[in-house]
């Protein structure tokens, strides 16, 4: 690729590049994939040095820019993160291969023989931000699922992708597969995204984004094909009258604090009347001692001083920081017709030893994700036993929930006769 490339020239090449692979990929067997998938996980273990090297560039970049402190963490490598990234790439090589598999099989009474069989989708585009450890998720699970991939990561993580791409690539190199399997757009121009939206003069078989929510609206509203996606996590705890105080003060902490920034960090904890004297305080006091600023409605309030009071906004609110807002229900129901209110259908748990109305919860709440005396930051992949996740989906046609290797694929129907004809 020359310098004289115009933006539309580039990815154009790059996405003809990727269909090209995507017909390798669509045909190779598990092991070779296997193989490539291991070799990037030892690769990026050999290289930690170099990879914490480019990422400490755009952490420089970041805080010159007096970036949040939530963004900054979905930026920072450490040596822990990339061996997660690592025992990522290893557990999407130990799943079941989904490509070739029959969802279905039957046979017809004039002996035609059917059967529904799980095939990738093509050439798969990720635009993402600040999360240089998408560039492995999704490069693995797109090979795995016999994809190709391009990935435009923002210029905030551009550092740390492309050190993390020359391992994937790397990895395809050893395997003998084509390194146009995995592909990063080589710059951090904006037009490159609106030439992915468009699909790459039918080269691109669909988006998955991933960051804020001005990036996905963007893509939402200007694509011109398929999209998995998320908006907003506003994820909700509701502690019904028949929980466990211990229980709900764990959950609470850990659905909020655990990683703020996260998708499926708690946004909103909705508390039963019935069940707020043994519960509200303690939750509250573990959220603000645990260095969580709590805004709450006027019984919240009353319960501890140093709760804000809350407005309607913060019932809509995604903060992705140390902060939650907090409300009184008067039961399962009220809880129910809050999160459908206020929520974004992402992740939404119970608190509550009383198995009927964690029932109704679950299945009444909808969700992709719906959980009973659990975090909300299960909401996550590898926590599915997934190996990884491309991304969380929450809308309801093909992919819901976190998107691993059997959504990063389709089906087609295989037909079997001995010469019928149709009369």
């Amino acid at each position: 690729m020359t310098e004289m490339m115009t933006n539309r020239e580039l990815m154009l090449t790059l996405g003809r590049a990727a269909r090209e692979a995507a017909k390798i990929l669509a045909l190779v067997p598990t092991s070779q994939k296997n193989e490539a998938l291991m070799a990037m996980a030892a690769k990026i273990r050999r290289s930690a040095a170099d990879i914490l090297s480019e990422n400490a560039r755009d952490l420089e970049n970041a805080k010159a820019k007096d970036m949040k402190a939530s963004f900054v963490d979905r930026l920072t490598l450490n040596e822990a993160r990339l061996d997660a990234m690592a025992k990522g790439l290893e557990e999407i090589a130990a799943l079941p291969d989904p490509v070739g598999q029959v969802m279905a099989h039957w046979t017809r009474p004039n002996g035609l023989a059917f059967s529904r069989v799980r095939v990738p989708i093509g050439v798969i585009g990720i635009i993402f931000e600040s999360r240089p450890n998408v560039t492995a998720d999704a490069g693995g699970l797109c090979l795995k699922s016999g994809n190709a991939a391009i990935l435009r990561g923002g210029s905030d993580s551009f550092h740390s992708s492309g050190a993390i791409i020359a391992c994937l690539q790397r990895g395809l190199d050893i395997a003998g597969l084509p390194r146009t399997a995995i592909q990063m757009v080589p710059n951090a121009d904006r037009d490159c995204v609106g030439l992915m939206l468009e699909g790459l003069g039918g080269t691109l078989d669909l988006i998955v984004p991933r960051g804020g929510k001005s990036l996905v609206a963007r893509v939402q509203q200007d694509a011109r094909i398929p999209v998995f996606s998320h908006l907003e996590g506003i994820c909700h705890v509701y502690v019904d009258k028949a929980a466990d105080t211990a229980m709900a003060k764990a959950v609470c902490l850990n659905a909020k604090m655990r990683r703020t920034g996260v998708c499926g960090s708690a946004e909103t904890i909705l508390i039963d009347t019935a069940g707020a004297e043994k519960s509200l305080k303690p939750i509250i006091a573990t959220l603000i001692d645990g260095g969580c600023e709590v805004r709450g409605d006027e019984a919240a309030c009353k319960a501890d001083h140093r709760v804000k009071p809350a407005t309607e906004e913060d019932w809509s609110t995604e903060y992705l920081d140390a902060i939650v807002s907090m409300k009184l229900v008067g039961g399962v129901d009220e809880a129910i017709a809050h999160i459908a209110r206020y929520g974004s259908q992402h992740t939404d748990s119970i608190i509550t030893e009383d198995a009927a109305t964690a029932e109704r919860f679950l299945n009444e709440v909808d969700s992709a994700i719906v959980l009973h005396n659990a975090s909300t930051q299960f909401a996550d992949g590898g926590e599915f036993g997934f190996g990884a996740e491309i991304g969380i989906a929450t809308g309801k046609l093909h992919a819901r929930g976190p998107v691993g290797v059997e959504q990063l694929t389709t089906f087609k129907y295989q037909v079997r006769g001995k010469g019928q004809t149709r009369p």
